[in-house]
């Protein structure tokens, strides 16, 4: 199996210094906000990303502990297998959210409803086009009786590193 190598192209600056009472979806962390420092190396390719309202963020969840293809999700107290959970401990530590631009200046980004930590090295942008992105969906498996749960759930430390 090759393996992939990743250089990250910024770091995020957010308040939530710990994984403990951070939000657990970018939904849920209304008013929160925070900034992307992006590299200067990459500060050319921000050019327009200032015309869409919502972007995704991929990061390295860098502060998760190993993967695990069972785990105890926080909207659940069951395992289920990690593909069909948002968990952090996972083969491949990426992380994803969509987030609202606030602006740009510069080579910072200005983010608002934000789930990720200060410090997390960030993978990637991509502007959000709900005509792309948004689906009518028929089926949302074992989450549909629990996303009554996301507005009160904040990370718990479970999955961070060292952490059993």
């Amino acid at each position: 199996m090759c393996k992939i190598f990743y250089k990250p192209i910024g770091i995020m600056h957010s308040p939530f210094t710990i994984p403990e009472g951070t939000p657990i979806q970018s939904l849920s962390a209304k008013g929160a906000v925070a900034d992307i420092e992006i590299y200067n190396e990459y500060a050319e390719g921000l050019k327009d990303l200032d015309g869409f309202s919502h972007i995704y963020v991929l990061y390295h969840l860098h502060l998760s502990g190993e993967g695990s293809l069972s785990v105890i999700p926080f909207l659940d107290t069951k395992y289920h297998g990690v593909f069909a959970t948002r968990s952090p401990r996972r083969p491949n530590p990426i992380g994803i959210s969509v987030v609202e631009l606030m602006g740009i200046h510069k080579n910072i980004l200005h983010i608002r409803n934000i789930d990720i930590l200060d410090g997390t090295p960030v993978l990637d942008l991509k502007p959000y086009v709900p005509a792309f992105d948004v689906f009518a969906t028929s089926k949302n498996g074992w989450i549909e009786n629990n996303l009554h749960k996301l507005d009160d759930l904040k990370d718990d430390g479970r999955f961070k590193k060292n952490k059993n």
